[in-house]
């Protein structure tokens, strides 16, 4: 069975937030910190996991993330904030 991840990326200032979908989140993380992750991300260096779901079902993901582009910056940051108050890089100690 496979699980999936509607994640938000955000720069270290926290004013850009880059909302996408994978299987392997770290893979993905990885992918975006080192400049293959899409224009968007390597522009505007989006490379801190601010927050992200699971799913069972991709389609649920891709729904996901279709629902949360459509949403205001306010609504997205107080998503954030609920589990991530602090804004914090989820994924600070995943790689050395």
């Amino acid at each position: 069975m496979h699980t999936y991840y509607t994640y938000i990326l955000s720069n270290f200032a926290r004013t850009v937030f880059y909302i996408g979908v994978t299987n392997n989140i770290q893979t993905r993380l990885w992918q975006h910190r080192n400049g293959q992750g899409g224009e968007f991300t390597t522009k505007y260096l989006c490379h801190y996991l601010m927050h992200f779901e699971t799913f069972l079902e991709i389609d649920q993901a891709i729904a996901r993330e279709k629902n949360l582009k459509n949403w205001h910056r306010e609504w997205k940051i107080n998503l954030i904030r609920k589990e991530n108050p602090d804004l914090s890089d989820l994924a600070a100690d995943w790689f050395d």
